[in-house]
């Protein structure tokens, strides 16, 4: 079992092998689902616009893609 301490301030970190089994990094959003007495964490997929032409080329949208194309 993983676990982690809130904070006085209602904080807590994800630990890393949540992060990563939940494929999240820094300025992901996480969605937080009740059922019952539990709590759901998934990450927030992003919301694609149906009027945009270029939904169909994630495969353009990689890591390697953003720093290549982060400059131009």
């Amino acid at each position: 079992m993983i676990s982690s301490k809130l904070t006085s301030k209602a904080q807590t970190t994800i630990p890393q092998p949540v992060r990563i089994a939940l494929g999240v990094r820094d300025g992901d959003e996480i969605v937080y689902e009740i059922k019952g007495d539990r709590v759901v964490l998934t990450k927030k997929r992003a919301e694609v616009p149906t009027d945009d032409p270029f939904r169909t080329f994630e495969e353009w949208d990689s890591e390697a893609d953003r720093r290549a194309y982060a400059k131009l």
